[in-house]
């Protein structure tokens, strides 16, 4: 049977007070899941503190990005090994964000992919189409390339995240992300998760975790309201 996933991305938001509140609100609701794991990826400079607060508890913490590089002269970038001293448990790579904003290539997320897996976290490889490829009929084929880039290992977690639903308030319906997240079912180890990603909300969650080929989400902005988070986490509960 498929593990069932919840994962709040957290992007370049947050402080000390705010996150120790929000975690503290997180872990009064969410004190026990039912077959449905649930984890925070947090900003580089709070791993220590949310890694100190959360050891212990169901919620599992991870980070946004990583570094393809085990170590060198590469200012700013963060390896897998670093992480993996926090004890981070997830990590994104791939996501729209780093490959729309930051120019990452499919190669370069093949290589972070690698040295997660390498390090002995699990990654969540982030794939989505743009609007414009959506419309022009070329969803498969993105997201098929995006995957197929990649040396897919047992363990790991995929996302698939609609580059038009992220931020935009826009939703693929349940029936739409479902039969992307059917396509892919078929293209990776049978008992991934597979999560959705693009502006899952408490009111839509049940009917996309109700779909049979979607394992979770992957959520953004509503991880940082406790309330919505922690409902979306439960509507995901087996």
């Amino acid at each position: 049977m498929r593990s069932r996933l919840v994962a709040g991305n957290w992007k370049m938001h947050g402080s000390r007070a705010s996150n120790r509140a929000l975690l503290d609100a997180l872990l009064k609701d969410l004190g026990a899941l039912k077959g449905v794991a649930c984890a925070v990826c947090v900003p580089f400079p709070y791993l220590g503190e949310v890694a100190g607060q959360l050891r212990g508890t169901p919620l599992a913490w991870g980070a946004q990005n990583v570094s393809e590089h085990a170590q060198g002269a590469y200012t700013g970038e963060v390896s897998a090994g670093m992480l993996r001293e926090f004890d981070c448990r997830y990590v994104l790579v791939g996501h729209s964000e780093r490959r729309q904003l930051y120019g990452e290539s499919d190669a370069q997320v093949a290589a972070k992919f690698a040295a997660v897996a390498a390090a002995g976290m699990t990654p969540i490889l982030c794939v989505g189409e743009t609007l414009a490829e959506r419309e022009s009929g070329r969803t498969e084929e993105v997201v098929a390339r995006q995957l197929a880039a990649v040396k897919f290992s047992v363990g790991a977690v995929l996302a698939y995240e609609p580059v038009w639903a992220i931020g935009t308030g826009k939703t693929a319906t349940a029936e739409q992300a479902q039969t992307v997240h059917e396509f892919l079912r078929k293209r990776v180890p049978a008992d991934t998760p597979i999560l959705y990603g693009g502006s899952v909300k408490a009111q839509n969650a049940a009917a996309l975790f109700g779909m049979p080929d979607i394992d979770g989400g992957l959520i953004g902005g509503a991880s940082l309201v406790a309330r919505d988070f922690a409902d979306i986490v439960k509507a995901a509960e087996k």
